[in-house]
């Protein structure tokens, strides 16, 4: 697995990390979550020289910090560990959004974090956090200034409670906001081969800061793999539900562009994810891809990315069809 440095920090991360959303179970994933599984992926990682983790709270309301608090017990220190705050079960904020019958809100308010990293740490088995990572930014009617929520991250790396500040779904402005107040090491944003809207502005604006870019959702929730048929329909209340690319029109396109790969997948010796995946990576030096694999067997599949070395010519070419359809 290559490795990359974080940001500013000088740590060395393996330019896949493992996200464990899915890991975490629960309404979005169809309740389906096989916690020894789970563990024994996390621990896997290892195996596959990728210790670089991401997790949040709000993935299944800490059951995913919870298994990979188990997991990592005893080799704390040989993973990179990104966890979030800003989306809360337990007190008031803005209305984020509803997971079976809780309802999730947003607030980045001092007193919230506060009592967020507090229960992250505990969840997570920890005394440190290596990367603290705000979920979604602020909205009103709870709204609390980038100015604030930096000033109490700064606080808690001042106490060696977190090591290094990130932002997840955030624009450029947000960026900028941030760098003012402190500094800013990673950044979370969707980004795939279908979804290419950091390209105009973040991803420039990362790399001109010493920024990571971390890519979430590189397999469109699974489309990518080439795995989803044409006539799957994503069930009611799941993550995939009511999101552009399972639009059957959509769908059907995706899977097209995908059947033109196949020659690439014979060139490359490798599958459609693979590809997939390894064309985010052959975008920049400062890229990360989030791999969510939930067992063994996907984290093999997917790590395989790395080693692939797109030619220019064929980066292009994917990219030409994605366009085609997008």
């Amino acid at each position: 697995m290559n490795k990359m440095k974080l940001g500013k920090t000088g740590l060395d991360i393996s330019r896949i990390g493992l996200g464990t959303w899915a890991i975490g179970g629960g309404p979005a994933f169809g309740n389906q979550d096989n916690k020894q599984a789970s563990i024994e992926t996390i621990r896997y990682a290892l195996e596959k020289n990728i210790n670089f983790l991401d997790t949040a709270p709000a993935y299944n309301f800490g059951n995913s910090e919870s298994i990979v608090g188990e997991a990592i017990k005893g080799i704390r220190d040989k993973y990179i560990i990104i966890t979030k705050c800003g989306i809360t079960w337990e007190r008031e904020g803005s209305f984020f959004n509803k997971v079976g019958e809780r309802s999730l809100f947003k607030n980045l308010s001092k007193e919230s974090i506060r009592l967020e990293v507090e229960s992250s740490l505990k969840r997570l088995q920890t005394d440190y956090i290596d990367v603290y990572m705000t979920h979604w930014q602020s909205v009103e009617p709870f709204f609390t200034p980038i100015s604030e929520t930096v000033a109490v991250l700064n606080e808690l790396k001042a106490e060696g409670k977190i090591k290094a500040i990130g932002a997840a779904n955030v624009d450029i402005n947000h960026v900028k906001e941030y760098l003012k107040y402190g500094q800013l090491d990673i950044v979370q944003a969707k980004y795939s081969v279908l979804d290419r809207q950091v390209e105009k502005e973040l991803l420039p604006l990362c790399k001109e800061h010493d920024i990571t870019l971390q890519a979430y959702s590189p397999l469109e929730m699974g489309i990518l793999t080439g795995a989803i048929e044409k006539d799957y329909i994503a069930p009611k209340g799941t993550a995939r539900f009511g999101k552009k690319w399972f639009e059957p029109k959509n769908l059907s396109n995706a899977i097209d562009m995908m059947n033109k790969w196949k020659p690439l997948c014979e060139k490359y010796h490798c599958s459609i994810a693979n590809l997939a995946i390894a064309w985010i990576l052959a975008q920049g030096d400062n890229i990360n891809v989030l791999s969510g694999s939930t067992t063994k067997a996907e984290l093999d599949e997917n790590s395989k990315a790395t080693n692939i070395n797109l030619s220019e010519q064929d980066k292009n070419y994917i990219r030409k069809l994605a366009e085609d359809i997008s």
